[in-house]
């Protein structure tokens, strides 16, 4: 049994048993995925994957079990990697964060830019991504930090730390007949066309509750992953658009943004760290920059699940 072998059980999982997908992740050709695969197989002395003529269709039970092992396995050697890691070079190295687009276009700048003059020999890394891809890549250690609105905080694989509370506004043409009005509300909304976040993204979920709170369908004609795309469709007058406070341009020549904190709940973006991952310190000193009002000790202390009167000492499984 070898670790190439249990990453393609992991990625097997990952990719609905694709095994050309496979290949191209682990940067092997298919038909070495499948040798790895008859190999453990034949070492175990159970089959893995359901098989319905050369296609692989899912996991067996053996191995389902066998993924959970191989996933913890892979999971500690990585820790093991970065433990030296964490001892050397703390004023280099690379930070990687996943987070929306709204986020990395609107909210990291000025945090970045501080962080920057900091650590100027940390290379920063963004990938941008959907909430779920962004909880999966800190989860696989493809990301050291995930910033999100939704599907951060109830990962339980996760420990999640507040940045900031947001809210929605609403943004119409210059010319438009509700340019011109004080206080919109739901009712008014539902009679026009939308253009917002597709479902997932950048507090969709509250924007929907709202409506359904008050039993109205809200006319969705387009949903999109980012803000500057659903401003775009704004100007070009295909729609309402509701988007992230940070993301509406009070300036624009364009549109004019309006209130909506009275019909739509505050939205909350969240810092996530893999539980029990081994951090830099430097990781630590991004996150106080993003939420001054806890300090690098307690932020380690919620990570590791210490409390106050726990007495302190180095965990190197934390």
């Amino acid at each position: 049994m070898n670790f190439q072998q249990l990453k393609i059980i992991r990625e097997a999982a990952r990719c609905q048993c694709n095994l050309t997908e496979v290949a191209k992740i682990l940067y092997t050709s298919q038909s070495g995925i499948s040798r790895h695969i008859r190999e453990l197989e034949d070492e175990l002395g159970v089959e893995l994957f359901i098989r319905h003529g050369k296609r692989m269709l899912g996991l067996t039970g053996p191995g389902k079990e066998m993924l959970v092992i191989a996933q913890r396995i892979l999971d500690e050697s990585a820790k093991a990697k970065r433990l030296g890691q964490l001892f050397t070079a703390q004023e280099a190295g690379i930070l990687t964060i996943a987070t929306t687009h709204t986020q990395a276009r609107y909210s990291l700048p000025a945090i970045l830019k501080q962080f920057r003059s900091r650590y100027p020999h940390i290379q920063v890394v963004l990938n941008q991504a959907t909430p779920e891809e962004i909880r999966d890549q800190v989860i696989s250690g493809e990301a050291d930090i995930g910033l999100a609105s939704e599907g951060l905080a109830h990962s339980g694989k996760l420990t999640t730390f507040p940045w900031f509370k947001w809210n929605h506004r609403i943004l119409v043409p210059r010319e438009h007949p509700l340019a011109q009005e004080d206080k919109l509300s739901l009712e008014q909304l539902a009679n026009w066309p939308l253009v917002t976040y597709r479902a997932g993204m950048t507090g969709r979920s509250v924007i929907d509750e709202a409506f359904q709170a008050v039993s109205l369908l809200p006319n969705v004609v387009l949903s999109a992953q980012d803000s500057d795309v659903v401003k775009t469709y704004v100007r070009l007058g295909m729609g309402i658009g509701i988007i992230a406070e940070t993301a509406a341009d009070h300036d624009d020549p364009e549109l004019i943004s309006l209130e909506a904190r009275h019909l739509f709940n505050s939205n909350t973006v969240w810092l996530g760290v893999k539980q029990g991952q081994l951090q830099r310190d430097y990781l630590w000193q991004f996150m106080t920059l993003c939420n001054p009002n806890l300090s690098e000790d307690e932020l380690k202390q919620m990570a590791r699940g210490i409390s106050e009167n726990t007495e302190l000492g180095y965990d190197f499984q934390i």
